[in-house]
C-alpha cells in the first residue's frame, strides 16, 4: 500500500513554521521524518528536508538525543529513532483496547479471505495510522504498525467523509492534493461517500492502486453513533479480480459485521 503522505508531510513543514510551539513541532516533525526514513540521516538533511536553520535543528536532535528518543552515531555522524520511542508506544498501546480487540478478527479475516487486512485510527481529517496489521495469501501490501495516510485517501477516506458530517468546502480542500493511480473527480468521489453512507461500507476499486481493491467498515467508541464521528476502522486489501472470483460480497458483510461488533466491544 503506497505510504500516500506527500501532503501531510507539507502540512507538516507549515505547522512547524507556524506553531505556537514550535519546540514541540519540530520535535515532532524531526521524530516522524526519522520514523518513516529506512536509513539513518545526517544533520543537513535533517534541517532541510523539514526547512529548519540547522543550529535550530542540531538543538533539537541534542534534546531528543538526551531524552533517549534519538540516537546519534559518532561515527557516521547520523541520526536514528532510539528505543525510547518504544516505551511511549508501550504506555499508549497498554491504554488503547482496539489494537488487541481487533488483531483476532484480522487474523481470521486475512486467512479465510487471502487478503491483507488493517486496524486504523483515524486522526480527523489529517491522518490514518495503522495500528494493527494482518497478511495472507499471495498478494501482500507493503505496509505495517505505525504507517501512516492521509484521512481522506482510498476507502477508509470514504468512510470518514461519510459519517464524518464535516462541510463540503473543507472536504474539497483536503480532497484535492490527495493522490490516486486513477483519481476520481470530486464529484464522482461524493457520489461513492453517499453510497459509502447508505450501505455502511466504503469500497475503493482501483482507483487507490490500480488493480487493488480496497474495503473499509467504520468502527466507532461510542454509542450515540448519529452524533460522533468513527475512531477506527478496518481495512480489507487485495487483489480486485481474485476478490471478485473468491466472493467480494461475503468479505463485505464479515467485514461489517466484525466492524459492527467490535463497536459494541468498545462501548459504541
Amino acid at each position: 500500500m503506497k505510504d500516500n503522505t506527500t501532503p501531510a508531510d507539507d502540512r507538516l513543514a507549515k505547522a512547524v513554521k507556524d506553531s505556537k510551539a514550535p519546540a514541540i513541532s519540530r520535535a515532532a516533525a524531526v521524530l516522524r521524518l526519522l520514523g518513516k526514513s529506512e536509513t539513518p540521516l545526517g544533520l543537513q538533511p535533517i534541517a532541510r528536508e523539514l526547512g529548519l536553520v540547522p543550529s535550530t535543528c542540531l538543538y533539537v536532535l541534542r534534546a531528543l538525543t538526551a531524552e533517549g528518543l534519538v540516537a546519534f552515531d559518532a561515527d557516521t555522524k547520523r541520526y536514528t529513532l532510539d528505543a525510547g520511542v518504544l516505551t511511549l508506544a508501550r504506555q499508549w498501546l497498554s491504554r488503547n483496547e482496539f489494537p488487541d480487540l481487533a488483531q483476532p478478527a484480522l487474523d481470521r479475516l486475512a486467512q479465510k479471505f487471502g487478503v491483507t487486512m488493517l486496524g486504523v485510527q483515524i486522526f480527523g481529517l489529517d491522518r490514518i495510522i495503522a495500528v494493527a496489521v494482518s497478511q495472507a495469501g499471495a498478494f501482500q501490501v507493503s505496509v505495517q504498525v505505525g504507517s501512516r495516510f492521509p484521512a481522506l485517501i482510498s476507502a477508509t477516506g470514504r468512510c470518514i467523509a461519510a459519517f464524518g458530517d464535516y462541510p463540503e468546502a473543507q472536504l474539497e480542500a483536503r480532497f484535492k492534493p490527495l493522490r490516486w493511480d486513477d483519481p476520481p473527480s470530486f464529484v464522482e468521489w461524493q457520489g461513492q461517500v453517499a453510497q459509502t453512507r447508505e450501505q455502511g461500507f466504503g469500497i475503493d476499486e482501483g482507483n487507490y492502486i490500480a488493480g487493488v481493491t480496497v474495503l473499509a467498515a467504520p468502527v466507532w467508541k461510542t454509542p450515540d453513533h448519529a452524533r460522533t464521528r468513527p475512531s477506527h476502522a478496518l481495512v480489507a486489501i487485495g487483489l480486485g479480480s481474485a476478490l471478485r472470483r473468491n466472493g467480494l460480497a461475503d468479505l463485505q458483510d464479515a467485514l461489517l459485521a466484525t466492524a459492527q461488533t467490535l463497536s459494541g466491544q468498545l462501548g459504541g
